[in-house]
């Protein structure tokens, strides 16, 4: 039977840097490429568990009128929720906690399962995390 799983998924975000101290510093995840072309970078980040994700900013590789309108939506708040797991929920608060990172919402137990936590990345992204 064929086999098929995600390898990656693009994080936009206004400041590939500021969202390292972020991605890499508070959550913990290794920086695994960075490429840079035409003024922009698109660096790849992964934890070695699979899924890795890539950040980039909303003009790099595309039009500007595409990446004016990402912008927007990124100032706005409302780009897709991205969503990890951690086998140690209490731990991973406390450290994205103690980096400055914006809390949106403590660990609790939430009504359809998962006990998780939320944050928002220096750009606006919410970010929550899930206990495995």
């Amino acid at each position: 039977r064929m086999t098929i799983a995600l390898k990656y998924s693009q994080i936009t975000v206004n400041d590939v840097d500021e969202a390292l101290g972020f991605y890499r510093d508070a959550l913990g995840l290794d920086v695994l490429n960075d490429v840079a072309s035409g003024g922009f970078r698109w660096v790849t980040l992964g934890s070695g568990e699979g899924t890795e994700i890539v950040l980039s900013e909303p003009h790099a590789g595309r039009s500007q009128a595409d990446g004016d309108t990402i912008q927007e939506l990124l100032t706005k708040g409302v780009m897709p929720i991205i969503v990890f797991t951690t086998d140690s929920l209490d731990e991973t608060f406390e450290r994205v906690q103690s980096s400055g990172a914006e809390v949106l919402q403590e660990p609790i137990v939430q009504p359809w399962g998962p006990r998780d936590c939320a944050f928002r990345d220096p750009s606006g992204n919410t970010v929550r995390i899930n206990q495995a």
